[in-house]
């Protein structure tokens, strides 16, 4: 069975500042050990399947380097978030 993408990390601009893996309910957020051409050490999804799309690390994420994504069932009945008060945009697809 292929688990389909919840979060998508852009890992260019990922500054590996860890808020996303503090707020993480499900606790499949880490930081990664690879570096991006900026030095940082990027965030990575241990578990996409495990993800709600609660949409927390993308509302914390000061760089928008994260992007979530609902199923369409939950998207459907009006469970989409719109803009975060931070200014960081959430993509609900």
């Amino acid at each position: 069975m292929v688990v389909p993408v919840r979060v998508r990390v852009d890992e260019e601009r990922c500054k590996g500042c860890g808020l996303c893996v503090y707020v993480c309910p499900r606790g499949i957020l880490e930081l990664g050990a690879t570096v991006n051409s900026g030095g940082y050490h990027p965030v990575r999804v241990t578990e996409q399947g495990l993800c709600t799309s609660c949409t927390l690390c993308a509302l914390m994420c000061p760089d928008l380097a994260l992007e979530v994504f609902r199923p369409a069932a939950r998207a459907a009945a009006g469970m989409v978030a719109a803009e975060a008060g931070g200014g960081a945009a959430v993509a609900v697809r």
